[in-house]
């Protein structure tokens, strides 16, 4: 094979595997769009979360002092922006946390030694 073959079957293959890349990380965020709860601690009958949309956006469920504003997702990780209100104080912020499993129903994340379980809201 001579080198202008080579060229050209290395630069399919890469683009075939950056393609593939991206579908899977797309199916991943597909599957995290929706509204995701968790109960309020001592309110075992209240829930709280976060609901995230298709665009980006994204909205607190229940969390007055925790306004969120949009998402994104790596496939391994979700950033969460928003803006922490509270003493009035308002201070930006993003939290980065690892998607440890998301099913049809269920999304588990963590940071540090935090983990949270969230149910899909219908």
């Amino acid at each position: 094979m001579n080198n202008k073959h080579r060229f050209w079957g290395i630069t399919f293959l890469f683009a075939a595997f950056m393609l593939s890349a991206m579908v899977a990380c797309n199916s991943s965020n597909n599957q995290l769009i929706g509204s995701w709860v968790e109960p309020i601690p001592g309110q075992e009958n209240n829930v709280q979360g976060f609901k995230l949309e298709a665009d980006g956006d994204a909205s607190s469920i229940n969390m007055n002092t925790l306004k969120y504003e949009s998402w994104s997702s790596n496939g391994k990780q979700l950033l969460l922006t928003g803006k922490s209100i509270g003493n009035g104080v308002t201070i930006d912020f993003t939290d980065t946390l690892l998607i440890q499993k998301v099913t049809a129903d269920s999304l588990i994340l963590n940071r540090g030694q935090g983990q949270w379980s969230y149910v899909r809201q219908q």
